[in-house]
């Protein structure tokens, strides 16, 4: 009777066993067998870059690079794109799989040479790729401790700090003007200088109160830009006084 049991004890554990390494072995060849179908990767959620550059920066842009990679691998070439903040990626079909990014958050072009540099939202410094779409982000020019500035790193200086004020002012008061916001001159430290697509003449920001100062400042665009001819006329916008803005005029003079 002994005896008995044990067999059956023993052929239950085999048989258990059995199924363990069957179930591993289906698994496995299942698993080897969708990744060597992968023939495409798509991208969705891009806006700096084209699919196909990404894909080409990744090393996913032809079928044959594509043989053996699993989708861990995949996310983390995207992710160690510069320009990348996040990525997912799942089978989309059999043969399909589709990444869905999410992008850092451009905030200005920093000029510098011997090339510019974008400056993220988190205050990263990321290399400007070829056939980047660069559209209505504002230049910041004449940044004090611009020499220290490298790619991939952490830039957090105090005229950074001051032009993302700025910035996040003008996109809180009125996106439109955040758009034609072209440049933000730092001037090394000292009264910063604002420059507008479709206005000729310089905007003394100088610093601090820029909540204040963008409301007023919109204002005034608004007016121009509606028709009114006072800052056509003029040769500059003055903001450095509390609550107060004036209108540089252009002197007349004769001949």
């Amino acid at each position: 009777m002994e005896r008995e049991t044990k067999i059956k004890i023993f052929g239950t554990a085999f048989f258990i066993i059995l199924l363990m390494v069957l179930s591993y072995l289906i698994y496995k060849s299942n698993a080897v067998k969708r990744i060597d179908v992968i023939e495409k990767v798509l991208v969705t959620g891009n806006n700096l870059l084209v699919e196909n550059d990404y894909l080409k920066f990744t090393k996913l842009n032809d079928a044959p690079l594509l043989k053996g990679l699993t989708l861990p691998v995949i996310k983390d070439r995207f992710e160690k794109h510069p320009y990348v903040l996040k990525a997912d990626v799942k089978f989309i079909n059999e043969k399909d799989v589709k990444i869905f990014i999410i992008e850092k958050k451009i905030y200005g072009v920093i000029i510098k040479e011997p090339d510019p540099l974008f400056i993220s939202e988190n205050f990263e410094a990321l290399p400007i790729i070829p056939n980047t779409k660069i559209t209505e982000i504002p230049v910041l020019s004449n940044l004090k401790e611009r020499a220290k500035l490298k790619p991939l790193s952490k830039f957090k200086t105090p005229d950074i700090l001051q032009a993302f004020k700025i910035i996040d002012a003008s996109r809180f008061t009125n996106t439109k003007m955040l758009k034609s916001l072209a440049e933000i001159n730092l001037r090394n430290g000292g009264d910063v200088v604002l420059m507008f697509s479709g206005l000729n003449i310089p905007v003394i920001f100088g610093r601090g109160n820029e909540a204040v100062k963008t409301v007023c400042l919109e204002a005034v665009l608004s007016n121009y830009f509606e028709g009114n001819t006072l800052l056509a006329e003029s040769s500059y916008l003055d903001l450095r006084f509390n609550n107060e803005l004036y209108v540089g005029r252009m002197k007349k003079t004769e001949l």
